[in-house]
């Protein structure tokens, strides 16, 4: 799955569209190395996100096309 559509599907980030500007802008790495929206995500990838001052680093426990609202949050374990 592409790394744009993994931060919308988990709801780390809110939109695709916003996902998209923060790989194209350098402010989300994988595994230390900045990527673009089209990374493929794989399980046990450690994702670190930067939005203004704060940081958000996980690592990626599942990756499914479609979750629920609920369920989001067990795609992904906070570090």
């Amino acid at each position: 799955m592409r790394l744009d559509k993994y931060l919308k599907v988990s709801r780390l980030i809110k939109r695709r569209t916003v996902a998209n500007e923060a790989c194209d802008n350098g402010r989300i790495s994988v595994n230390g190395r900045v990527v673009k929206a089209s990374y493929d995500v794989k399980e046990g990838d450690r994702i670190e996100i930067t939005m203004g001052q704060r940081k958000l680093a996980v690592e990626v426990l599942q990756v499914a096309e479609t979750v629920r609202k609920d369920d989001a949050a067990g795609m992904y374990r906070e570090i």
